[in-house]
């Protein structure tokens, strides 16, 4: 008898595992159509110009090459655009995560006049197409005498609605009876902001500063209305200007081995910090 208890609740063991085993094939499937481009763009980044964007595609590197990267590093300044790029995505991190904290704070923690209106007129203008601020904004940054420099690119990006949104929710989680014991040590607002709010918001802030940076790198509409001169362009816009339809582009290959030597270090940053990125993201419907 008693081994007859124990085969229906076998049969369900079994039966659960093989529900759990047929999702999970589902979603390896789908995560290998989604990874399809991307690896489509490496094979052929790997392979001679004759060999490439052949029918049907190929998923193997043969025969192997490296010439098309070499390339990449001859006909821009590959090494410049990565510096350009790199510094402007550092620096919108640094003052978009200053001036979200400073922000989100003052909404979750602080009681003033207006404070919701503020908050709800802040999240209307995430509804603002980013064409209808486009003149606006370059008006502003010509009046500043700003034009063709780093600094029209990434202190308009200072000011980033989603971040302060972001950090609010999860300011709103953290329990105020630790504020409160701070305040009576004489702990002023900034010192509990940078002192304990900020601490306890590693995981968020870092998630945060990644989705910023990753952001501002594969940016390329900014960069392409503000900066002209060569030396000064990022790296999404001299990618762009080795597709050249005026004049003597660069062949498919090269422009694929440019992408590709873009688009893996992010790639790696990324799945390395998704769990974390993930974790951030869910807290933020806790408490609002």
């Amino acid at each position: 008898m008693a081994q007859l208890q124990l085969n229906p609740s076998k049969q369900r063991f079994r039966a659960s595992d093989l529900g759990n085993w047929l999702l999970n094939s589902v979603l390896v499937l789908l995560a290998l159509f989604m990874l399809a481009p991307f690896l489509w763009v490496l094979v052929n980044a790997l392979l001679p110009e004759q060999e490439a964007l052949s029918l049907p595609p190929k998923w193997i590197p043969v025969p192997l090459t490296f010439e098309n990267f070499t390339s990449v590093f001859e006909l821009i300044p590959f090494w410049l655009l990565i510096f350009n790029s790199l510094k402007i995505a550092l620096l919108t991190t640094a003052g978009a995560l200053l001036v979200s904290v400073l922000a989100a704070y003052a909404l979750a923690r602080l009681r003033f006049p207006g404070r919701n209106l503020i908050f709800v007129t802040l999240l209307s203008s995430l509804m603002v197409p980013t064409q209808v601020t486009v003149i606006p904004i370059f008006i502003l940054i010509r009046t500043l005498n700003l034009l063709d420099t780093h600094e029209a690119v990434y202190i308009p990006a200072f000011m980033n609605v989603f971040a302060i949104f972001f950090l609010r929710q999860i300011f709103l989680t953290i329990p105020t009876e630790l504020e409160d014991a701070a305040r009576i040590d004489g702990a002023g607002y900034l010192r509990r902001l940078f002192f304990l709010i900020v601490p306890l918001s590693k995981a968020a802030l870092s998630s945060l500063a990644i989705f910023i940076f990753l952001t501002s790198w594969n940016d390329f509409f900014w960069p392409n209305l503000f900066l002209s001169s060569p030396e000064k362009m990022t790296l999404p816009v001299g990618l762009a200007s080795l597709h050249n339809p005026y004049g003597a582009g660069a062949p498919p290959v090269v422009i694929f081995a440019a992408i590709a030597l873009v688009l893996v270090p992010v790639l790696l940053l990324f799945s390395f910090a998704q769990r974390h990125i993930t974790e951030s993201f869910a807290k933020t419907g806790l408490k609002g």
